[in-house]
């Protein structure tokens, strides 16, 4: 049997390793004695703990080399779901996706992205649910999906309308323990605002809002209060005399120092979610799970209040006479011509080079009738491009 099946059937080895301690000069009572104790410790610490360090980190540093795609790459999340200890080995090995490139466990959709490259995700989009899928990578030629990342939900009211954010591909509601943050536009479809359900750093104010997340007090640690953070704030300018031309964005990033899109810049980065949860095993919600446990999370410490914000605009398309139209490189990942059609740069007000400038940090553009491309980079995450997309498909009656 090989070591990843093993791994897969816990339930079966522990019996086997608890009689494996045995020794032959134990009595009987002894015996019973042990074997009890085991069955009580394997609800707090699995048997697996026992391995020799060494031993155990060479083997999980073999797994995660090797398992480097998605949906083997589920074999390290697996492995983090064992035990305490294998979990905080895997933690350390794991590295996040601004060194990595890779989306490994579910606080990953929270952390930038690489530097040097896009990582290239899509978003389906349900007309009639009003439900929107965020996956990685796209294959046409495929029939598999592909991993999934986030969902939302878009919910209409009198005055605004909200995008409800979840890590649960079909429980995507304020109430649900994978809630993680939400999207909320003005009435002419011109402002949004994404909040984060949990505090970019300890002491971070929210707002407060009849909307806000209701949730029994068993489930929130009291220390950080589920609320609503303002995170990013997104403009699309009033197009007065309604002519036809190309949408003008502009993007705050209030958690997001401008100097991140220098070279050794630094962007805040989250390592855990916050308890929401006591009693609830390990969260998988790639595997569409509905349990979730949220854990502390721990943030960098932003910037001090000298230094700006990042600023993102939208870059200027260039005209083309041959065909007629506005026109960008997306460099083959966008196919069809939409209004929604976009590329971020960072924006001059940042005082930031010029070949930083022109470096793209997030794309979406059409590709099908309901399939769109979403690539990001640093120094932003995949929820916060995830959220900067949803509001170019929000009805926005000033702008057009």
């Amino acid at each position: 049997m090989s070591f990843r099946s093993i791994i897969l059937d816990r339930k079966g080895f522990e019996v086997k390793f608890g009689y494996g301690l045995r020794s032959r000069s134990q009595s009987h009572s002894d015996v019973i004695a042990q074997d009890s104790s085991l069955v009580l410790d394997g609800l707090k610490q699995s048997c697996w703990a026992n391995m020799p360090p060494e031993l155990l980190r060479d083997v999980l540093m073999r797994i995660e080399a090797s398992e480097d795609t998605w949906p083997a790459r589920k074999h390290v999340v697996a492995c983090a779901g064992v035990c305490r200890s294998w979990r905080e080995i895997m933690k350390e090995i794991v590295k996040p996706p601004q060194l990595s490139t890779k989306l490994t466990f579910p606080i990953s959709v929270k952390q930038p992205g690489p530097r040097d490259s896009l990582i290239q995700c899509y978003i389906k989009r349900n007309r009639s649910s009003q439900t929107y899928h965020l996956f990685l990578g796209l294959n046409q030629a495929s029939t598999d999906d592909g991993k999934f990342l986030l969902a939302a939900r878009k919910c209409r009211h009198a005055t605004h309308t909200d995008y409800i954010i979840s890590l649960n591909y079909d429980d995507v509601s304020r109430g649900s323990s994978t809630y993680i943050g939400k999207l909320r536009s003005n009435f002419l479809g011109t402002k949004f605002t994404v909040y984060d359900a949990h505090p970019p750093i300890y002491g971070a104010k929210g707002t407060k809002s009849r909307t806000t997340r209701l949730v029994s007090l068993k489930q929130v640690s009291p220390r950080i209060p589920a609320g609503n953070y303002p995170i990013v704030h997104v403009s699309y300018d009033l197009n007065v005399l309604g002519s036809r031309g190309p949408r003008i964005m502009q993007c705050v990033m209030d958690a997001i120092p401008a100097s991140a899109v220098e070279p050794g810049g630094v962007a805040p980065i989250q390592t855990q979610f916050l308890h929401s949860r006591t009693d609830t095993s390990p969260s998988i919600p790639f595997f569409r799970s509905k349990s979730t446990r949220m854990e502390n999370h721990e943030s960098m410490p932003l910037t001090c209040q000298n230094e700006g914000t990042l600023v993102l605009r939208n870059k200027s398309p260039r005209w083309h006479e041959q065909l007629q139209c506005w026109c960008l490189n997306f460099n083959g990942r966008v196919t069809v011509a939409s209004v929604k059609n976009f590329q971020l740069v960072a924006s001059p007000k940042n005082g930031v080079s010029e070949q930083a400038q022109e470096n793209v940090i997030l794309q979406f553009g059409k590709v099908g009738k309901d399939v769109f491309t979403m690539d990001y980079q640093y120094p932003i995450s995949a929820f916060e491009a995830f959220a900067i997309c949803l509001s170019s498909f929000d009805t926005k009656i000033a702008c057009e």
